[in-house]
């Protein structure tokens, strides 16, 4: 256990699996008592459990981030049955890509809602505690594709470049409450269920190949040759979140392999 985290309170968005929950797992093994959110409520469930059994508290929350009221209700029970609120982790996503002649309006509007708008929900709500504390720690979970356009993906990384912007513009309107605001930019999960369940299959049918040269395809492009792994993230999350890291905000930082260097 970490001293830096012990006994800290975190929320983590989108939480109940794949990089949400192993950043969950991370910060109760760092020593934080962990509220869970996420749309899905039995994985959020399933997720605090496992917290449970480490030894922290934690408490499953069903939220859906684009929803004002709820994400507000999160924040304040969180203040109330645990005492305060150190960091959150906006985590909270969804992909949904197509051509842009072809792409329909509704879902441009869902991945922008839950991106952004569900990004900028939590941190307001943070904030508003973290202000009168005059401490804490955002980090926004974004994307390689928050530093360089994605094809045939405009949506999401339109989504992904406004979480930047706003990272940038809550560090510098926060800076002065000690409230610190940061975002992590990870490449291809390549092991996580978004890619396993859904997106190899979706591209090797779209490109007439095998889903294991769909998934070499995309390690070729990485300078280290490697995907990324959910250790990979949380250890730079583990870092921003802590005093090693106090003179750092508004900063978004790629975890990439090399394969974005800006």
């Amino acid at each position: 256990m970490n001293p830096q985290y012990e006994n800290k309170i975190a929320i983590v968005t989108g939480g109940g699996q794949g990089l949400g929950q192993a950043i969950c797992l991370r910060l109760a093994h760092e020593g934080c008592h962990v509220v869970v959110a996420d749309l899905n409520e039995a994985q959020a469930i399933e997720t605090a459990g496992l917290v449970e059994k480490m030894g922290r508290r934690s408490r499953g929350v069903k939220v859906d981030v684009t929803q004002e009221d709820q994400v507000a209700k999160l924040v304040d029970d969180t203040v109330a049955d645990f005492g305060g609120l150190d960091l959150l982790v906006a985590n909270a996503g969804v992909v949904l890509s197509g051509e842009i002649d072809t792409f329909p309006v509704e879902k441009w509007r869902t991945v922008i809602e839950v991106n952004l708008v569900g990004y900028f929900l939590a941190a307001k709500h943070a904030a508003r505690i973290m202000k009168a504390q005059r401490r804490g720690t955002i980090i926004q979970i974004n994307s390689k594709s928050g530093k360089k356009g994605s094809n045939k993906n405009s949506a999401y990384a339109a989504s992904k470049f406004g979480g930047i912007g706003l990272t940038q513009s809550l560090g510098l309107e926060l800076a002065e409450y000690g409230v610190r605001v940061n975002a992590i930019c990870p490449g291809n999960l390549l092991d996580s269920p978004l890619w396993v369940n859904s997106l190899y299959k979706q591209y090797a049918q779209r490109w007439g190949i095998t889903e294991e040269q769909v998934r070499q395809k995309y390690m070729d492009e990485v300078p280290m040759k490697r995907g990324c792994t959910y250790d990979d993230v949380t250890n730079v999350l583990v870092f921003l979140a802590s005093d090693q890291a106090s003179y750092m905000t508004g900063q978004a930082i790629n975890v990439t392999g090399g394969q974005e260097m800006r």
